[in-house]
């Protein structure tokens, strides 16, 4: 039932062009995020917000940036075409996603609004003809923006209005320090700046000081995952490792998990001898694979949100992105990225329709369970976590636990009602299954993925 106390999307005074776009999008009435920062945001208040993975973030900021622009060119004196918004974010997925979003957001008003992203390296000359056309927001990480700048393809000391720092907590973490600073001087003494971040660390609170000027900050009362009626969490203790590959057949091949699921792993070898596993069984899965192209993991995750694969095989590193960390932090470009994340696949990555988190293996940390649990339930749709333990890992259970009652001692993690009796039938066909992939299928599987995944990326790179 809906809150009477909710402000509505329609009583916020947005054009009518972007309250069609959020109609079309099936957004009956804002996200607690959006109800917050956008009024704040349209009253010309600088933001600093904390929201969790999935609260719509990307809109918080997107709907006001928007509205204001096209309220500028409606009302205002006839201006040039000048860029007016600038929306940083640490990775090249997550500026596809925040233009992807911003564009829809704009799709009844795409004559008045033109949007860029210019955060793919190779894509230089293409982007200087766009950036000749002065898009009204460019989208990018801080490297290429000041790339740009340095270069004079971009010029924002007389234009720039707003300023949008996406996932900031990663930022720094991503060792873009540097880089960030030098990107301000370019920037105008006085304009608009929102932070939005999943958590408030020590960079965000550096960040703070350098961008913001007498900020609203919204920390929300929100948990870090949805409720029981959105999220179901479960545990499933395994006596032994065979138990948890025959509960993950049973599981999928009985179809008690029903659409599409993340199977989340700590190891890439461990991916590969689950998805050998499952193929016996005529189960299709796919593997999220690090060592693969840019281009190729963003095609397996299309492929997966257009229904070709239902299950994901995952690490942390896969969908989280591995932070930078210690003396690597902030040493301009000669540091190492800890293998380039800015071409890996981060946080916030957009996987549509995720029904069930399935972690096969205990997450390393209870931080990590929050980002695995993350990817199911986004925004008000339902989802599942079953999480897998061996007895072994109880203690290491506790703490996660521990962190999603925050201290209460209530327990979040329900035990899964499931009697492994029953498909003790399956045994001998799954232990069979396991003893067939070895160390050298995982091996060969691989290589050869890697092989076909080098020859595929060159050939979606001519497609695009």
């Amino acid at each position: 039932m809906e809150d009477p106390e909710t402000l509505g999307f329609e009583h916020m005074g947005l054009d009518h062009r972007l309250l069609q776009a959020v109609t079309d999008l099936g957004w009956s009435r804002p996200t607690l995020i959006q109800e917050k920062a956008i009024p704040l945001a349209l009253e010309g208040k600088d933001l600093l917000a904390r929201a969790r993975t999935g609260s719509g973030k990307t809109a918080a900021y997107a709907i006001p940036m928007l509205q204001q622009l096209l309220h500028k060119k409606a009302t205002g004196p006839a201006v040039e075409q000048a860029v007016r918004a600038l929306v940083l974010v640490p990775t090249k997925e997550l500026a596809r996603q925040a233009q992807s979003m911003i564009q829809q957001l704009a799709a009844y008003c795409a004559r008045d609004i033109r949007v860029a992203n210019v955060s793919a390296a190779e894509d230089s000359a293409s982007q200087r003809a766009v950036l000749m056309e002065k898009p009204d927001v460019v989208v990018g990480t801080p490297s290429r923006i000041l790339n740009h700048l340095q270069q004079d393809n971009l010029k924002l000391q007389d234009s720039l209005e707003l300023l949008v720092v996406d996932e900031a907590d990663l930022l720094f973490s991503f060792g873009f320090e540097e880089e960030l600073k030098s990107l301000l001087c370019h920037l105008p003494r006085i304009y608009q700046a929102f932070l939005m971040s999943a958590t408030f660390n020590e960079d965000v609170q550096a960040l703070k000081e350098l961008v913001l000027h007498n900020p609203v900050t919204l920390k929300l009362q929100e948990s870090q995952l949805p409720g029981p009626d959105q999220l179901q969490q479960f545990q499933v203790v395994c006596e032994t490792e065979e138990d948890k590959f025959l509960l993950l057949y049973a599981l999928l091949k009985l179809s008690l998990i029903r659409g599409k699921s993340l199977l989340f792993v700590n190891t890439m070898e461990r991916s590969y001898r689950l998805r050998l596993f499952l193929e016996q069984f005529s189960i299709p899965a796919c593997v999220l694979n690090g060592e693969l192209p840019l281009r190729s993991r963003c095609h397996i995750i299309s492929q997966f949100n257009q229904g070709f694969y239902d299950c994901v095989i995952a690490t942390d590193a896969e969908v989280l992105g591995p932070p930078v960390k210690g003396k690597d932090r902030g040493k301009g470009p000669k540091r190492n990225r800890a293998a380039d994340p800015e071409a890996g696949v981060a946080r916030g990555i957009d996987f549509h329709h995720v029904c069930a988190v399935l972690n096969f293996d205990l997450p390393p940390t209870p931080e990590a369970y929050i980002h695995r649990a993350g990817r199911t339930a986004r925004a008000n749709n339902p989802g599942i976590v079953l999480t897998f333990v061996l007895p072994t890992e109880q203690s290491h259970l506790g703490k996660i636990e521990e962190l999603l009652s925050g201290g209460s001692g209530a327990p979040v993690l329900l035990p899964y009602q499931f009697r492994m009796e029953e498909i003790e039938g399956f045994r001998y066909r799954c232990r069979d299954a396991m003893r067939s992939v070895t160390k050298q299928a995982i091996r060969e599987a691989r290589l050869k993925e890697i092989k076909e995944e080098l020859l595929h990326s060159e050939k979606l790179k001519k497609e695009d």
